[in-house]
């Protein structure tokens, strides 16, 4: 009598099953039309990855690197991707990269535009603050079971599982961004004539633009948090080298893995960081474009000056004729 539970227990086990029977049955046309743009893009990505030659992705990476965030993480980009395949994981690296990309478009692609209605309505921000609240609470385990019982296991799933975790910051960031803009600049804009939409594309979000990275580069930290989690419904890739060293009890493929993972984060964080901070050049004065517009410049330069260096001879030649 003092143990209820012996009595009578909820089968709640019993129910969650058949329900996502009957939604994967009725469903299917809408699940398959939730992944195919996942599948899509994460197959453009990851056979455009695996199709540069490593020398000419190191390449690309240090310059844009450079010029993004400056040469010390240029350097930084350079030996450590060389280091990855050094080691031999250059292959699974672009996978888990091709991965985040693709979880962190989809989730700029939501998350941005979730979180701008969000700002500009209450009633839809105390809306979604309990589900971005469970969202970030609940583990990340938690999360691989409907997934793979609506949409199987695979790559697919993988980023579809990543974007759930990864999308509340960004959603949150965007929130605040626009709603902490200077209200004494949006009355001035609305004073001078600007709509709504002009104040929106014109102040709000440039002013939040700062935030909206920030929240980003949390969304990619997320996501790469969910690389060994997800290798566990098949996902390729680095964090499935993880997970195969500590299944096997192999501690230097384990070790190998998450230091590829560590490279990539840091790599990225480093990068989207840089991103957020206003740089006191302009682009076009830094990195290599900056040197490639000061050589343009020295051979203008140059140019001009064996210009008037041919003309002065000329007019000697001619004063000295004439003088003869």
């Amino acid at each position: 009598m003092l143990n209820p539970f012996e009595l009578y227990t909820i089968p709640l086990h019993d129910w969650i099953e058949p329900t996502l029977d009957i939604i994967v049955d009725r469903f299917r046309p809408l699940l398959l039309a939730v992944s195919f743009p996942v599948s899509f893009i994460l197959d453009r990505v990851d056979s455009f990855l695996q199709g540069i030659p490593p020398l000419i992705f190191l390449s690309i990476a240090g310059l844009l690197t450079w010029q993004c965030a400056g040469w010390a993480i240029a350097t930084y980009s350079i030996v450590a991707l060389f280091f990855l395949g050094s080691i031999g994981i250059w292959s699974a690296a672009m996978t888990t990269l091709s991965l985040v990309v693709t979880a962190v478009i989809f989730c700029i692609i939501l998350g941005i535009p979730l979180g701008i209605i969000a700002a500009k309505s209450d009633r839809l921000e105390q809306m979604l603050r309990p589900f971005l609240d469970a969202m970030q609470t609940l583990p990340a385990f938690v999360y691989l079971v409907p997934v793979v019982m609506l949409f199987g296991i695979g790559a697919v799933p993988g980023v579809i599982v990543t974007l759930v975790v990864a999308l509340p910051p960004l959603i949150r960031l965007t929130d605040v961004g626009i709603r902490q803009t200077s209200s004494d600049v949006v009355e001035a804009a609305v004073d001078c004539g600007a709509n709504a939409s002009q104040i929106l594309w014109e102040i709000q979000i440039p002013l939040a633009m700062p935030i909206i990275l920030v929240g980003i580069n949390q969304t990619i930290m997320q996501a790469l948090a969910m690389v060994v989690v997800a290798s566990m419904i098949s996902v390729k890739g680095l964090g499935l080298i993880v997970l195969r060293g500590i299944g096997q009890l192999d501690i230097g493929m384990a070790v190998v893995g998450g230091i590829g993972i560590v490279a990539i984060a840091i790599l990225l964080d480093r990068v989207s960081q840089a991103l957020s901070r206003s740089h006191p050049l302009p682009w076009q004065k830094r990195g290599f474009v900056g040197v490639i517009c000061l050589i343009a410049k020295g051979i203008k330069m140059s140019g001009r000056y064996f210009s008037r260096r041919s003309k002065v001879k000329e007019t000697e030649s001619k004063t000295s004729w004439k003088v003869d």
